[in-house]
C-alpha cells in the first residue's frame, strides 16, 4: 500500500484550489457582459491589438507588432502614470525616484 505524506496532501489541495480559481477566472473573463462593460470605451485599442495579432498570424510580423504595440499603449494609457507613481514611491534610489515621479504626471485613474 502506498502511503501519502502530509506534504503531498497539501500539494494536492493547493493544486486543486489553483485549478479551481484559474477555471473560475476564465469563466468570468470570457463572460460577454463583463467583456462588453469593460471594453466599451477601449474599442480602438482592443481592435488595434487584436488586428495586430491577426496580421502577425497572416505572416506580416513587423506591421502586426507595431499595431499590437499601439493597441497595448492605447489600452493601458491610463495605467502608466499609476505604475510610475508606485515605482517612484517604492524605490529608494534618488535618481529613479525623481524620474518615476516626473513620469507619473498629474493624471490619475479615478
Amino acid at each position: 500500500m502506498i502511503s501519502i505524506t502530509e506534504w503531498q496532501k497539501i500539494g494536492v489541495g493547493t493544486t486543486g484550489f489553483g485549478i479551481f480559481f484559474i477555471l473560475f477566472g476564465m469563466l468570468l473573463y470570457f463572460d460577454s457582459v463583463l467583456l462588453a462593460f469593460g471594453n466599451r470605451h477601449k474599442l480602438k485599442g482592443t481592435s488595434f491589438f487584436l488586428g495586430g495579432v491577426v496580421i502577425v498570424l497572416l505572416r506580416w510580423p513587423l506591421l502586426g507588432m507595431f499595431l499590437e504595440a499601439y493597441g497595448f499603449f492605447s489600452l493601458f494609457r491610463g495605467f502608466f502614470p499609476v505604475a510610475f507613481g508606485f515605482l517612484g514611491s517604492a524605490s529608494n534610489i534618488p535618481f529613479l525616484s525623481a524620474l518615476f515621479q516626473r513620469l507619473q504626471g498629474t493624471s490619475s485613474m479615478v
